[in-house]
């Protein structure tokens, strides 16, 4: 080992705390320029799109007919393929490029009719709706004693007691993926102790009557059991009845059953890029619902409002340098197999998808993005998120695996998904309630300029968002 003289080692240490201090500052003050380059270059084109859409009503306009007109789009029916249709062919009146549905082989699940109703201490008829992937019950219906529990915990403690009966999850929201798991799971793990079905407290926010669907896991073993939901106020009822010690009997019949897949689409569309065509920036929505309601927020918003910022964009003659590719998935609620199949369909391109960009929590007030991606990305997103200061959605957190998004997120890609203002949109997830006249136009059009700022910016910037 080489002996230094100790001034000399303190020298070099005190020079090499300078520099590092140096460094950390050149680091920061290129941030610092880099960011309010980002600004300054693209304040005016966003201010451009703000004041496009203080006057544009064309996007809202056409939400009010997808709903009107189409109204519930679950995977496999008639309502679904109709709208495709119709969106196909106004992308290709508006003179997006490449227009076309790519097709995907989904599951089509028909609910049929249901009933439920009390039987004992007194005679009632209660509001019921299945859920999505469940089993019918017997042509006449079946007939069975409630128990009511409040947790798994608490259905631990009472599975001796529930062969031949009818379970119910009365289960409080918390957080949707905390609550959704009984929605989930519920059937599999009463099947497994001899219950004849199960039944779910709607997962919602709001008690306003409303009932909630969605869908429930794949059924594990041969026996498989009905499983549906009730309204929140009905869950109360029931279990207030079971806590005094009376005995509650349901009859519960439902009509609900599987066809043979069909064939749907995921519908594509494209703004060109005017220097690096093969980089892509996606920006997109689910365009199947549930079969109640209209589907409004979940998710024929987020679809018209991905549209619509790509179309904007176009209509304003700006020139992004990366394609802007607008994905509407179809088969979100129920199967996930859009999603799958347009990572299948586009592997050999993902290399170059810069980011992919979902709208699927409502179209309320936006507040920001979650963003999953590299660190160095982040720095860059944060940058362009200041852009949307003027309406509230400047905001970057953690996260943005949505559902769609979430497959090209697991090969690399950048994802990201619009954050709202979600106080309702759990009144209204799922349920007859959710249509148009929940849609606000400013916070609507607010939800689109955020898409079409972000979306834009990332594909015209030079350098592409790094990975």
């Amino acid at each position: 080992m080489n002996h230094f003289p100790i001034n000399t080692l303190i020298l070099l240490w005190s020079n090499s705390i300078k520099f590092q201090y140096k460094l950390v500052f050149i680091l920061f003050l290129f941030r610092v320029l880099v960011g309010n380059d980002i600004k300054i270059k693209y304040k005016s084109d966003a201010n451009k799109i703000y004041n496009y859409l203080e006057t544009d009503s064309l996007a809202y306009n056409r939400l009010a007919y997808l709903c009107d007109m189409f109204g519930p789009r679950l995977s496999g029916s008639k309502n679904l393929e109709k709208a495709i249709d119709w969106i196909i062919k106004e992308m290709k009146k508006d003179g997006l490029s490449n227009v076309r549905g790519e097709r995907v082989k989904v599951p089509a699940w028909i609910r049929g009719s249901e009933s439920l109703k009390i039987l004992v201490p007194f005679e009632r008829s209660l509001r019921v709706l299945g859920i999505g992937g469940s089993v019918a019950t017997p042509k006449g219906g079946i007939r069975g004693e409630v128990v009511v529990v409040d947790s798994f915990d608490d259905f631990e403690q009472k599975k001796d007691e529930v062969r031949g009966k009818i379970v119910l999850y009365n289960v409080p929201f918390t957080t949707y993926g905390e609550t959704v798991q009984y929605r989930y799971d519920g059937p599999n793990i009463a099947s497994e102790y001899g219950a004849i079905a199960s039944i779910i407290r709607s997962v919602g926010t709001s008690k306003m009557d409303m009932v909630h669907t969605g869908t429930m896991g794949e059924y594990k073993s041969s026996r498989k059991i009905p499983h549906a939901a009730i309204s929140m106020e009905d869950a109360e009822m029931i279990s207030r009845i079971y806590d005094r010690g009376q005995k509650i009997v349901l009859k519960l019949k439902m009509e609900a059953k599987f066809a043979d897949d069909r064939w749907s689409r995921n519908v594509i569309s494209e703004l060109k890029g005017s220097k690096y065509p093969d980089e892509i920036v996606v920006v997109g929505g689910h365009i199947d619902s549930w079969d109640v309601g209209q589907g409004a927020h979940d998710d024929g918003g987020g679809c018209i409002a991905a549209w619509h910022a790509v179309n904007l964009i176009k209509n304003l003659g700006l020139s992004p340098k990366r394609t802007l590719r607008v994905v509407l998935w179809t088969n979100e609620e129920n199967g996930s197999r859009g999603n799958k199949n347009y990572r299948d369909e586009h592997f050999s391109e993902l290399e170059n998808h810069i980011l992919a960009i979902e709208s699927d929590g409502g179209v309320f007030a936006p507040t920001g993005f979650g963003f999953s991606g590299s660190v160095e990305a982040r720095k860059t997103i944060f940058n362009i998120a200041d852009l949307l200061d003027p309406i509230g959605a400047g905001k970057i957190t953690k996260g943005g695996r949505a559902v769609d998004v979430a497959p090209l997120n697991d090969e690399g890609v950048p994802v990201m998904s619009l954050a709202v203002d979600g106080s309702k949109y759990f009144w209204y997830h799922h349920t007859p309630a959710d249509t148009f006249d929940k849609v606000d136009y400013r916070e609507f059009n607010n939800c689109i300029a955020a898409m079409a700022i972000m979306s834009y910016v990332v594909a015209d910037m030079e350098l592409r968002l790094p990975r």
